[in-house]
Order: structure tokens, then C-alpha cells, then sequence
């Protein structure tokens, strides 16, 4: 089904490569990708509770939307007139005709769940028996915690702070006097609470009703003597991107700090109601939140369907994608009686997770910690979850005398606090922590090991597509190569003294690193293509990535299709190139694969003239990749490598029949699950790991 809200290309007589046509809106472009996360929520061959999956995430998705990418485009438009005007309206009118289409999928949804016996009630449906339950319930558990705010001459409009599920509240006293008063939803109880039932039959799974809905059916007992009028629910979304003030900065954490807390109080961007919100209640909430009456979206359904994510821990085998079981090495196993040292003296180790276990990335830390031979392990850090066994394994390091080095990007957006929690427990351990640099975000994955064997020094290096987050490793596609690789390693070392001292370092033995060298580098290597089809040699790029969005690159690749380079283009979300414009992106293939793991993995692959390059690494194609942030793309260098990412994945990716939607040049997407067989890229990956573990695959 093609993606709506986008113009058909007006194509130049001139075809000039600066021409604002050839460009797909960035932000039309995300909420085109949002749309194929909703189609795998619709997909019959999905698994039901893999489809209510699905529906949360693109509800989680439009939160992260507003907070980041809509809150940048209202700071920039201050009035109503204009180009981002008329952008923000195009916004406008497509979320709302995707969360119409969303909400009609939850419908559809949650009949499907009801039949496999698991229910979610309107709160009216229960039985008088059932609501007695749920009024017991109430008493004991919800009603202590709930707070409810007046608003009136004595008392101010309450704080509603983002992403907060809230009830308006209209009541009227004895003297006929209405009043708004506002009751928030906690959120720290289940969202979805269990009509249980004391002769519930056994094995029989409880309905549930949403909290809200409970809340506004007893609503009486925290406003006794008093007449409740109306009760309605409401979501507020606010302005969640970080100003921080860095060059008048005296110390980066506590502005990161300063930011963060100032976030809470931003504008608000977006006011979801229920489509039968009152006007006059509405009314108010407009006027005390200061909100556009355009940024008011009504939705027929309960508001928050990310919270729906309650249902996937349901033991339900049946209803869920078979559980993958990684592949771990032999060689790489925690009781192998060969190190990963030895291993990486013999040859360099990729791995393909999630299909490739993460665990010999823990391992790899732990064992270098313990290892009285290992000197210093330095590491950068952007987002490493909870309970990190990564941390765990820097401070046993400390512990045991190494030299430790962290890099915390402190401005990793929305894990800001988190990692400002990591970096305080990592100094109190005595581990030597940087917070960022000034202008940039270090976004790169590197880990460096170095080791004593003998009377020479050797470093050990892992460099990743992904964070170092086991969690994530499990959800995400991404790369993980192991080197000893001397001139790697040398680089690595290198760029640690770029992020932790003072470094005016320009030039790299064999990585690309942005912002110093790798949009020069990428761009050669694309330059090599051209010339090398020019002279009728065969030129080849893929590039596998998250998104695509500089117009430099991009004009780049224009020009490799003019020049008869075949290009195939992995783009996972956002992609502002228009392909298949004849004269300019003809021999071009825009293909964005959607399934059960997120595509994570960045891959540029350059055929030169069968001098086969492949570079892997953390940057994406975008501005702020290439030119703000510290980037590293890592080349795989072992022929037996290189032709398992050629053939043994980027082949598959682009074979794929059954995940893969296609780009044409008005930048709509189309979804054909064509062929007899069906080619599913992301099962491949899995039977090869886990049926076997000897394919190299």
C-alpha cells in the first residue's frame, strides 16, 4: 500500500542536482516509516500478540516524534505563515490519518485477542458482580494513590508533565458552583488491571480494563458530596529536545543536568483527548496549557496504546514469534579453554547479532578485567540499559588494577540521566570518565584492550554497529567485528586521545571517523565508483543504514547513477532520495526491510572494479552523523568476511521477499510479498545461527 502525504516529483527539464524536488521531506519521510511499523501491526502472518507489539512501538514511536522532531520544527516557525507552516499541516493531517488507521487496528486487534482468550473490557461491560470486584480493587490499591487537583481562584492549574495520562474532571458543589479539578493516572501501577474474580475458573486468563476507565467509574470516592459532571481523559506531549549551553558551559554534567530538569517545563507540542472531550473542558485545557488549537488531536480509542507492551509478557508460546537461541562460537564460549586473545592473534572474529550471541562482547570485557597481562581497557559508552554486566566488568577492572578509561556521552537523548547515574558510579569506582566533547556527541562504539604478552605491547579492539547494551543486543541487527589488528588498534588509541585530551588528529590509518574524515573518505570511495564506470569497469555500491539524509551524499549517489553505478540502497527508516527518476537515480534501488528485530547495522559495501571494500560502523547518512557527532567506520578486511557479508547478508537483505517495502521516485513505499518462495532474510539469519552454528552465515 503506498504511503500518503507525499507530492509526485515535478521532474526539471534541467535536472539540476540542488533542485528541492529531488529531495523527499525528512520528517513526511520518518512518518512514512512509522506506517510500515503499523502495517506489520495489521499483518495476518504476524503473530497476534507480535502485532500488538508492533502497534505499541508505533505509538511509542509518535511520542518520540512530537518530543523531538515536531518540538524542532514549532521553535523554528513562529508564526503561522510560511514553509514550516504549511510543513507542520502536512504533519498534522498525516498522524492524524495514521493513528485513525492505528486505532482501527487495535479494534481488529483486540477482537483477535478476546477469541484466543485474552479479553480487554470497557469498564461499562462489566457485570455488577465484576464492578464489585474492581470497586474492592479500587479501595485497596488504586484509590491510596491517587491525587486529585483542584483548579480555582486559590489554587493554580496543575503542572501536567509529558506523556502523563491525566483525567479533566468537571463537578459541581452543593451551592451549584462548577469546578475542573484533575486526577493523573499513575504510572506505576498495571494499565490493564485484572477482573479477577474469586471463582475464576483455573488456566482461565482474567479480563482487563484499562486504569483509567476503572479511576472514572469511582471517581465519587474522592470527590464525596460532590456531583461529577464529566470525566474525560487526557494526554499532554511537550517539547523534549535539550538546549544545552556548552561553550558557556564550566561543567558539561551539571548543564546536562540543568537541561534535563528544564525539559520537564517546555512547551507542549501536542493535547491527545478522547473524540467525546466536551468542548468547554477542552476549552480549558487549551487555555492553561497554551496549546495550538491545531496540536489537539482526538482519537477514538483509550489514549496511550504504547502501553498495550503490558500484554507481551502474557505466557502465551502460541501467539508469540518462536524464541531465538543466539550462536555462540566454540572458541568464543565462556568455558572455552582457548582465551579471545589467542583467538584474535589467529584471525579476526565478526559477529551478526542478535542471530551471534553478545555475550563474548561481555566476556571479551570481563576476561581482559581479570587478565593480570591486560594493562588499560578504554571504552565509550552511549546508551547501556540497566543492571550493564559492560560497567560491571569496568569496575572489577579497577578493582584489579587496570587502567580504566570511560567515554559517557552525557547528551545521549533520553537516556541523559541514566547515563549521568553510570558515569557518577563509574567515578566513585575510581575509573577515569570523560562526559563528552564540546559540539559533538560520541556516538561511535569502540572498545580498546591493551595487553601485555612478553616484552611487547598489543592492543585488542572491538568496534560495533551498536551500543553496549545486552538488552538491545537481543532486538536489534548489528555488527560486531574483534581485531588485533596493529593499525586499527593504532587508530583506536588515536581516537581516544581525540575524545579524552586534546588531539588535533586529521588522519587515520584505516578508519573513517567523523567529523574529521569520514564524509571525505565516503565520498572518495564514491568518487572511485563513478570513475571507475566511466571507464567501463563494473562499479557497485550497497549501503545498508538507518536513514539517509544529507543532501551532499546524496547528491553524491545522483551522480553515481548518472554515471551507470548500480546502486542498492538498505535504508531502515528515513530516506530523502528519490529513486528511479530517469536521467537521475534510474540505476537506483531504495529497499527498507521492517521485521521481528529492528535494523540496526550500518554496511558500505564498494565493489571497485572487484577489489571488494566493506566498511562497517555507527554512522548513518545524515548531517548530524557526518558533521556533529564522533563516528567510526571500521573496514572488514579478511576475504572470508567480506564475502560473508556480501553474500551471506547483503544478498539475503536484498533478496528478501517478505520484510523489504520498495521506494519509487514520488517516495511512496510499496509492500510486495512477490514469488512462489517466500525470502525472509531476518528467519534465514536465525535457522543458519541456530540450527547449526557451522554455517558461516
Amino acid at each position: 500500500m503506498p504511503s500518503p502525504g507525499l507530492d509526485p516529483l515535478p521532474v526539471s527539464e534541467s535536472g539540476a542536482l540542488t533542485d528541492a524536488a529531488l529531495y523527499v521531506d525528512r520528517e513526511l519521510s520518518l512518518l512514512a516509516f512509522q506506517r510500515r511499523v503499523l502495517q506489520e501491526a495489521q499483518d495476518p502472518e504476524n503473530p497476534l500478540l507480535e502485532r500488538v507489539k508492533f502497534l505499541s512501538i508505533l505509538f511509542s514511536n509518535i511520542d518520540e516524534f512530537f518530543m523531538v522532531r515536531v518540538a524542532v520544527l514549532k521553535q523554528k516557525s513562529e508564526s503561522v505563515d510560511g514553509p514550516l507552516a504549511e510543513q507542520l499541516e502536512r504533519i498534522r493531517s498525516e498522524v492524524k490519518t495514521l493513528m485513525s488507521e492505528a486505532y482501527d487496528t487495535w479494534r481488529e486487534l483486540n477482537g483477535a485477542l478476546a477469541q484466543n482468550g485474552i479479553e480487554v473490557r470497557e469498564y461499562s461491560d462489566l457485570t455488577i458482580r465484576e464492578r464489585g470486584a474492581m470497586e474492592a480493587y479500587f479501595r485497596q490499591v488504586v484509590y491510596p494513590v491517587l491525587t486529585p487537583l483542584a483548579y480555582d481562584p486559590g489554587r493554580p492549574f496543575p503542572h501536567i508533565s509529558n506523556l502523563s495520562l491525566n483525567l479533566a474532571v468537571a463537578i459541581r458543589d452543593r451551592n451549584g458552583v462548577e469546578r475542573f479539578a484533575r486526577v493523573k493516572i499513575p504510572d506505576t501501577l498495571p494499565q490493564l488491571v485484572p477482573v479477577s474474580m474469586p471463582d475464576q475458573p483455573a488456566g482461565v486468563r482474567p479480563p482487563s480494563v484499562w486504569l483509567e476507565q476503572l479511576i472514572v467509574g469511582n471517581l465519587q470516592m474522592l470527590f464525596p458530596g460532590l456531583e461529577i459532571i464529566a470525566a474525560y481523559p487526557f494526554r499532554v506531549t511537550r517539547d523534549a529536545e535539550v538546549a544545552i549551553q556548552e561553550l558557556e558551559s564550566d561543567d558539561l554534567l551539571e548543564s546536562v543536568e540543568e537541561a534535563v530538569w528544564q525539559r520537564r517545563f517546555h512547551a507542549v507540542v501536542r493535547l491527545q483527548v478522547s473524540r467525546a472531550f466536551p468542548q468547554y473542558l477542552l476549552d480549558t485545557l487549551i487555555e492553561n496549557l497554551e496549546v495550538d488549537p491545531r496540536d489537539v488531536y482526538p482519537v477514538d480509542g483509550p489514549l496511550d496504546l504504547a502501553r498495550l507492551r503490558q500484554l507481551l509478557s502474557i505466557d502465551r508460546p502460541d501467539l508469540k514469534d518462536a524464541p531465538l537461541l543466539p550462536y555462540t562460537a566454540p572458541e568464543l564460549h565462556p568455558k572455552s579453554e582457548e582465551d579471545i586473545f589467542s583467538v584474535l592473534r589467529r584471525e579476526d572474529v565478526l559477529l551478526h547479532h542478535p542471530y551471534d550471541s553478545f555475550q563474548p562482547v561481555i566476556e571479551f570485557l570481563r576476561r581482559a578485567a581479570a587478565d593480570p597481562e591486560v594493562l588499560a581497557i578504554k571504552i565509550t559508552l552511549y546508551r547501556v540499559g540497566r543492571n550493564s554486566p559492560i560497567v560491571e566488568a569496568l569496575v572489577n577492572a579497577i578493582e584489579n588494577g587496570k587502567q580504566v578509561a570511560v567515554m559517557v556521552e552525557l547528551k545521549a537523548r533520553f537516556d541523559e540521566e541514566s547515563n549521568i547515574e553510570w558515569a557518577r558510579a563509574l567515578e566513585a569506582a575510581g575509573v577515569h570518565v570523560v562526559y563528552g566533547l564540546v559540539g559533538l556527541k560520541v556516538h561511535s562504539k569502540v572498545a580498546l584492550v591493551v595487553r601485555r604478552e612478553g616484552e611487547t605491547i598489543r592492543r585488542y579492539v572491538h568496534l560495533g554497529t551498536g551500543n553496549y547494551n545486552p538488552i538491545t543486543a537481543r532486538l536489534y541487527t548489528d555488527f560486531s567485528l574483534f581485531t588485533a589488528d596493529e593499525q586499527i588498534g593504532a587508530d583506536v588509541t588515536d581516537l581516544f586521545n581525540y575524545v579524552t585530551g586534546y588531539s588535533a588528529k586529521n588522519e587515520f590509518r584505516k578508519l573513517f571517523v567523523a567529523p574529521i574524515n569520514l564524509r571525505e573518505r565516503l565520498s572518495e570511495n564514491i568518487r572511485r565508483e563513478i570513475e571507475h564506470a566511466s571507464k567501463g569497469e563494473p562499479a557497485r555500491l550497497i549501503f545498508k543504514m538507518n536513514a539517509l539524509e544529507d543532501h551532499e551524499m546524496i547528491r553524491l549517489l545522483y551522480q553515481a547513477s548518472q554515471a551507470g553505478v548500480r546502486v542498492d540502497l538498505l535504508v531502515r527508516g528515513i530516506c530523502c532520495l528519490r529513486p528511479g527518476i530517469p536521467g537521475i537515480s534510474e540505476n537506483i534501488r531504495v529497499t527498507s526491510i521492517v521485521g521481528r528485530f529492528l535494523e540496526h547495522s550500518r554496511i558500505y559495501y564498494f565493489h571497485n572494479a572487484g577489489r571488494e571494500e566493506i566498511y562497517c560502523g555507527s554512522a548513518d547518512l545524515m548531517g548530524r552523523n557526518l558533521n556533529h557527532r564522533v563516528e567510526v567506520l571500521f573496514p572488514v578486511e579478511s576475504k572470508r568476511l567480506v564475502a560473508r557479508l556480501r553474500d551471506g547478508v547483503l544478498a539475503k537483505y536484498l533478496a528478501d521477499n517478505r520484510n523489504a517495502r520498495h521506494m519509487d521516485s514520488d517516495g511512496n513505499w510499496t509492500w510486495d510479498k512477490a514469488g512462489e518462495v517466500a525470502v525472509d532474510s531476518q528467519a534465514q539469519f536465525a535457522v543458519a545461527r541456530s540450527t547449526s552454528g557451522l554455517l558461516e552465515l
